[in-house]
């Protein structure tokens, strides 16, 4: 039970840390501000390292990881692009980052819960996640 909610728990992860580099990578051509821009490099730049840590642990358990689903990843281009069509600001950047975020911060909260079994590490790394999300999103409120 522990391995299996292990790996679930890591490829939930995976999906996040790889959502997030998508999701700023999708706002980044649409900042202005150079401070702005910067703390999503750096954000980008966490996601990707700790993306590359969970590859690692679940190349130690055979597996490949997760790719975000689909369907939320369309929906949150779709998003992403219809908001910024009709305002094209730092202050829709900063917003939609900020629902993506909480989202992430959410749907990762709930696969801690969901999978109790999972060790210590693959849990330590979930709420790494989490808190570069929550950081995240406490940088860039003063571009709301």
């Amino acid at each position: 039970m522990i391995e299996k909610d292990t790996i679930r728990l890591l490829r939930e992860c995976d999906a996040g840390a790889k959502m997030g580099v998508a999701s700023i990578n999708d706002v980044m051509n649409h900042v202005d501000n150079p401070e702005f821009r910067r703390t999503l490099e750096k954000s980008r730049g966490e996601h990707q390292t700790l993306g590359n840590e969970i590859a690692k642990e679940l190349d130690n358990f055979m597996d490949e990881g997760k790719e975000p689903n689909p369907m939320a990843k369309s929906m949150s281009w779709l998003k992403t692009n219809m908001k910024l069509a009709m305002d094209d600001s730092d202050k829709t950047v900063a917003c939609l980052m900020t629902d993506g975020c909480n989202m992430g911060v959410k749907s990762l909260n709930k696969y801690l819960n969901e999978f109790k079994a999972a060790d210590e590490k693959s849990k330590d790394i979930a709420k790494k996640l989490i808190n570069m999300e929550q950081k995240l999103s406490e940088d860039i409120r003063k571009y709301l």
